[in-house]
């Protein structure tokens, strides 16, 4: 996980490069995104020879770590400042995923993540691990917070409730969990200086550290680590931020010594005005075949997952296979069983049935909890007093689809009182939205833009209302269309319904930047802030996340 105040340059390698890498051709496949699936009934056995598509998951999912317990596939990745963090998402066959739920189930780091007296936009949660336990049926997430400490949280079942286990006082920078095949939990971590660690029986403290590798200084910086045992070889699988794959192995036990061989490099990838895929990890199938399950830089949208099959040399080197010298955007889906049911599409409609917020909705920050409720459909009662909505507790936000989709709300702001603020937003170090401002007694739906950041994160602009509208009675439906394809900035649009079935656009299209520096992508954003006092609240009866 690259942070901002490392000295390597990125930016030359989000432009989709040309260079060559260790890999063989596989025949050109088809590119049809209707062959995604292998669309069999559950339960019938091994899936078809199917095709699917990269990315695998047009959403931000960046940092992957990705493991096999049984038929079923994990991933975990970082989500910043937002909460809950470290989201685990789950498969039956590497191409199709659902969210199932969270690592941290709170960012209890600091009152800056409450925006209490400060803020941690992009701070919290890293590049993390993830890894099961077979002797106790635990899944273990491992991160290191604000380069300070390192916390554990486990869990019988990714669905929660996962619980702190230890907090353990080295920072394990970028780190790579394994429990090895006599039980004994190792971590490989470090930049560019590669360390591995061994844990105590019931992983709660260090037993022992050792610096196992030194980047040379021809590659530069390596981080990300990822720590397999292999055929009884262990293997520190590494990225060279933002546009190369590396890897060392050791035959001598976890503490090395270590040879490393390049994966890949300037590797073109899948998304035309993407990056380079990289970081990430690899996963074994039920029949023996190896996937490498990456992430590409595709910002406005963000970091988005790409699978492509993997084979190993003779002397024990992983190979990623290759489509015309780059990686695919198509391959034959992996041969897997049938899944035991369809997961949950991560588009669609949400009308916040029941009780609690399904997984795929994330706070900006943690949220002040007793301002929220969801009961067939969600309030938000003001939490902040404030005309920054940077700094406005129980934003909630969701991640957008690519490549392109549109977000609409209804909205009951009949409770809306006197200098409050709601609405849709697209959020991210530049920011704007559509919604309702209700002031001295006079409801309009607006829209703002000009919500700025610098890059220290601190707030240069709290917006700017540039198009509204008088709305009578108490609901409003909002539309946000966001095009999150990546190489340039892109067009997001608002517009609004009083009938619920004619839109009218607000305003004029904003363009979501390309800077990969904020490191999240955009999200849509469920926000109510007061500027004056606190009392009021709104209700959103129904979300939609569609795509053309």
């Amino acid at each position: 996980m690259s942070c901002p105040h490392q000295q390597w340059d990125r930016r030359r390698a989000l432009a989709a490069a040309t260079g060559l890498v260790a890999g063989s051709l596989l025949p050109v496949v088809g590119a049809g995104r209707g062959a995604a699936a292998p669309g069999l009934t559950p339960g019938s056995g091994l899936a078809a020879a199917a095709q699917y598509t990269n990315p695998v998951i047009w959403q931000d999912f960046a940092d992957i770590d990705v493991i096999r317990v049984g038929a079923t596939y994990y991933a975990s990745a970082s989500t910043m400042h937002y909460s809950p963090g470290a989201p685990v998402l789950r498969s039956y066959d590497l191409v199709n995923w659902e969210i199932a739920g969270h690592s941290v189930p709170s960012l209890d780091f600091g009152t800056k993540y409450d925006l209490n007296g400060g803020r941690g936009y992009v701070r919290g949660i890293w590049a993390s691990s993830l890894a099961h336990r077979p002797s106790n049926g635990t899944f273990y997430w491992l991160g290191q917070i604000d380069f300070a400490r390192t916390y554990i949280y486990t869990a019988t079942a990714v669905e929660g409730p996962w619980n702190r286990l230890t907090t353990i006082s080295t920072p394990y920078y970028d780190a790579g969990l394994l429990v090895d095949s006599d039980d004994t939990l190792y971590v490989a971590y470090g930049n560019t200086t590669i360390s591995v660690a061994q844990l105590s029986p019931d992983g709660r403290t260090q037993v022992r550290a050792q610096q196992v590798f030194t980047t040379p200084s021809s590659v530069g910086t390596l981080e990300g680590a990822r720590f397999y045992k292999i055929n009884g070889q262990y293997y520190i699988f590494l990225t060279r931020p933002a546009n190369g794959q590396y890897i060392l192995k050791s035959s001598s036990g976890p503490f090395g010594p270590y040879t490393m061989r390049q994966v890949l490099l300037d590797l073109r990838g899948p998304i035309p005005g993407g990056g380079v895929p990289h970081q990430g990890g690899l996963v074994q199938t039920q029949s023996g075949a190896w996937y490498y399950l990456a992430f590409v830089d595709a910002y406005p949208g963000g970091r988005v997952p790409a699978l492509a099959p993997i084979t190993w040399t003779s002397d024990g080197w992983p190979v990623v296979q290759l489509v015309n010298g780059a990686w695919g955007q198509s391959y034959p889906s992996p041969i897997v069983p049938a899944p035991p049911r369809q997961v949950t599409p991560m588009i669609g409609v949400d009308t916040f049935d029941g009780t609690v917020l399904k997984p795929k909705w994330e706070w900006n920050h943690n949220p002040d909890n007793t301002r929220w409720s969801v009961n067939n459909g969600l309030t938000l009662r003001t939490a902040t007093v404030t005309n920054d909505l940077y700094w406005a507790r129980n934003t909630l936000t969701h991640r957008i689809q690519g490549p392109t989709s549109t977000a609409t709300v209804d909205l009951d702001f009949s409770a809306m009182r006197d200098g409050d603020r709601a609405g849709l937003a697209l959020l991210r170090d530049s920011s704007a939205w559509i919604g309702v401002k209700r002031d001295g007694g006079v409801t309009r739906v607006v829209m703002v833009n000009r919500l700025t950041m610098d890059g220290n994160w601190n707030t240069t602009g709290t917006g700017t209302e540039v198009a509204s509208a008088t709305v009578t009675g108490s609901r409003v439906r909002l539309r946000a269309a966001a095009d999150i394809r990546p190489g340039a900035a892109r067009p997001g649009t608002f517009s609004f319904s009083t009938d619920g079935t004619n839109f009218v656009r607000l305003g004029p299209s904003f363009s979501m930047g390309n800077d990969w520096r904020f490191f999240m992508g955009y999200r849509f954003a469920l926000f109510n802030h007061a500027t004056q006092a606190l009392g009021g609240a709104v209700r959103v009866q129904r979300f939609e996340l569609s795509t053309p």
